[in-house]
């Protein structure tokens, strides 16, 4: 099996962290790519709440958040790549916006990647993950899914 391009996607908690040694260590063995992802999730607002003085829906204050949000994923993300890849051929970093399993699903697809390795359980406490589930049922190239004990 030829591997080129591994899919790390994170969601920054400590369960997503654990893929790290396997990323690691899979990157070493074949000499591949890492391309970490992080997917901020649609945010669900009011448009109530969000109202300029003459009472229209103003969404400045929405794009305002979602700039806030990209900015501090790609520092996260500059984090994990300086502290954790370090000794990885080439490592690229991905921000999205989206249901994270179909961001996911995506960019496997976009990126012709031959291999993703993700948590087993994320930051909403499942035993397997909504998110790794709906990515190991979908996935046209192998899930390498890294058990996390509750």
């Amino acid at each position: 099996m030829k591997v080129k391009k591994i899919l790390w996607p994170t969601d920054f908690s400590e369960n997503a962290e654990k893929a790290q040694p396997y990323v690691t260590s899979l990157t070493e063995q074949y000499q591949t790519e890492v391309h970490v992802l992080y997917v901020i999730e649609e945010l669900a607002y009011d448009e109530l709440a969000y109202h300029g003085p003459e009472g229209e829906f103003d969404r400045s204050h929405m794009d305002k958040i979602r700039e806030w949000e990209e900015q501090n994923a790609k520092e996260r993300l500059d984090g994990i790549c300086n502290n954790y890849l370090k000794g990885c051929p080439l490592y690229v970093k991905h921000v999205a916006t989206g249901d994270p399993a179909k961001e996911i699903l995506k960019f496997i697809e976009k990126e012709k990647v031959d291999m993703v390795v993700m948590a087993s359980r994320g930051r909403k406490g499942y035993f397997f993950g909504s998110v790794t589930e709906k990515v190991v049922k979908n996935s046209p190239v192998p899930v390498v899914t890294i058990p996390v004990s509750p």
